[in-house]
């Protein structure tokens, strides 16, 4: 039976032990290979590349969600003076709260950055369907300290043009914008907005965005509401969202009924800040508590709230079998 409701991951997967200290491209394909495999077995629908090839161990605490774009492109330096650190410490335009990732001194460009080839590397080792994730241009923009640009708009679009360039190249069944600052920051949304959907219209197979409130540690970053940001996802040109729900809880659920119908819907039932692992039981009531209030149309896609790699292996390959077995479940029940 062909499933109606997806399942897959949000993107990262934890380091596998044997990369640390050899990063060799041998060494990067077994291991994204071990991950795709593992998806595999899980039952997943969706598979990734468990976004290993951003992996820096110098820099080991954003798992290259940020660093690895922005140290490829033109016109960031990555040294700081002095000077530079506090005036990054006291713009509150900058908006986040870790240490700035690095110090925009010329126009944004495109430098070594090769997303193409990182998803063709990943699409030759599995026949599943592949989901590439970028990160957007509107957190990438928000961790930079500006010294270029008049306007932090201005700094987005020019980093909108740079993944558009390159997305429009990448081939994969799903390419995924991840914006984990937007959910503190409602209010840029005029500007976050067009930056993001200049990127979405290069993306030439399914498109989706994922909105999450962070993950740092173990715990949530950011502090924000559903509600506030339903203008703004609206305003997406995405034909899916990926969203963060279990740890949250899912009392705003009903504010998703406001939500444009084009747009479908990815919600999380795995909680990526907790070691349990959820029951199959637990995930097909959260999944019939989704569908009972949005409806069975709305719901594309079943996942953890975030990415993995904060968690260890063990849970890790646990959390994917049941979230799999969860929504069997709850499919076998209609």
């Amino acid at each position: 039976m062909t499933s109606r409701i997806k399942t897959t991951c949000v993107g990262s997967y934890p380091v596998l032990p044997w990369m640390v200290g050899n990063p060799s491209r041998l060494v990067l394909r077994d291991a994204v290979m071990a991950v795709l495999k593992t998806q595999e077995l899980a039952g997943l629908d969706l598979v990734t590349d468990g976004e290993l090839m951003r992996f820096d161990p110098s820099h080991p605490e954003t798992n290259g969600m940020v660093d690895y774009f922005l140290a490829r492109m033109d016109g960031i330096r990555k040294d700081f003076t002095i000077a530079e650190r506090a005036r990054h410490r006291y713009d509150l335009t900058s908006g986040h709260h870790l240490i700035t990732a690095g110090v925009v001194v010329g126009r944004i460009g495109d430098g070594t950055l090769n997303l193409p080839d990182d998803s063709e590397f990943a699409r030759a080792l599995t026949t599943r369907p592949l989901k590439f994730t970028c990160t957007g241009p509107h957190m990438l923009s928000r961790l930079l300290n500006n010294c270029y640009y008049p306007d932090i708009a201005d700094l987005a679009m020019d980093i909108a043009r740079v993944l558009r360039r390159q997305l429009e190249l990448v081939e994969a069944d799903t390419v995924q914008l991840d914006e984990a600052s937007i959910a503190e920051y409602p209010q840029d949304a005029p500007w976050a907005v067009d930056a993001i959907n200049h990127v979405l219209d290069g993306i030439v197979n399914e498109k989706a965005v994922h909105i999450c409130f962070g993950n740092y540690g173990g715990q949530p970053m950011l502090r924000g509401f559903w509600r506030d940001l339903i203008p703004l996802l609206n305003a997406l040109h995405a034909d899916h969202l990926v969203l963060e729900f279990a740890r949250r809880g899912y009392d705003e659920l009903e504010v998703f009924t406001d939500l444009d119908s084009k747009i479908r819907l990815g919600i999380g039932v795995i909680d990526i800040k907790d070691n349990e692992v959820e029951s199959p039981e637990l995930i097909a009531t959260r999944i019939e508590r989704i569908v009972g209030t949005l409806g069975a149309e709305r719901l594309q896609y079943v996942h953890p709230d975030c990415g993995f790699w904060m968690l260890q292996r063990s849970v890790v390959d646990r959390k994917m079998r049941t979230l799999v077995e969860g929504r069997n479940l709850f499919e076998g029940r209609l």
